[in-house]
């Protein structure tokens, strides 16, 4: 004979746990607030020119899609100014909208505005050593020695301006052997570049067909 066993009836209908709701509940508040706060209160933000309100994490991503950045940052000046403020993502933007504001910046305070932006991907790339990304000093520092090993490759004197010209030369050549056909000049004009580089550096220049030349483009 078997046995019949009654189930109660909670177990039949499980639920969760009232206090367990509201301690996720308050843990999920409590983050957004601790977040927004800690965005709100990043390093500068109270000297920061005005700006549109900006959305956690994607910032003013979905006013600026709507139309060409161009066209919207120009919208935004008439609003705040010449100089205001956007965030592209999480990524905090100053902008200098318009001549005068550019010009003041770049030429008057000079030398206040001379740093470069930081970039992580290509400070990785170069362990923050390359001219093209530093600043201060160690930029001084890099800058000194190229033009001064550049100066004994002949950089500012008649040598180099020779070099030039004698590659100008067989870039006419090219192009007249074109006969006037409609022909793409890009690969053409890296050549020349890169022959005259090659002629400071190696003292001589190359044919464009030579296939160790080619390689090296």
């Amino acid at each position: 004979m078997s046995e019949i066993q009654i189930i109660p009836e909670p177990l039949l209908h499980p639920t969760m746990d009232p206090l367990g709701t509201t301690t996720l509940f308050l843990v999920i508040c409590v983050s957004c607030l601790l977040f927004l706060f800690t965005w709100r209160k990043t390093p500068g933000s109270g000297k920061l020119p005005p700006g549109p309100v900006a959305f956690p994490l994607i910032g003013n991503m979905l006013q600026l899609r709507e139309k060409s950045l161009s066209q919207h940052l120009d919208e935004l000046s008439r609003t705040y100014g010449s100089i205001f403020t956007i965030y592209l993502g999480s990524e905090r933007v100053v902008v200098l909208h318009g001549y005068e504001a550019v010009k003041e910046a770049l030429v008057d305070l000079g030398d206040e505005f001379s740093r470069r932006g930081k970039m992580p991907l290509f400070e990785t790339a170069t362990k923050g050593t390359g001219i093209g990304f530093i600043n201060g000093e160690p930029w001084k520092q890099v800058r000194r020695f190229l033009l001064t090993t550049l100066r004994g490759f002949g950089m500012g004197k008649k040598s180099i301006e020779e070099r030039i010209q004698e590659e100008t030369r067989f870039l006419v050549e090219r192009l007249r052997n074109t006969h006037e056909r409609s022909f793409d000049p890009s690969l053409l004009l890296a050549h020349v570049v890169s022959n005259v580089i090659c002629s400071i550096v190696f003292g001589d220049r190359f044919d464009y067909e030579e296939e160790n030349f080619v390689t090296l483009i």
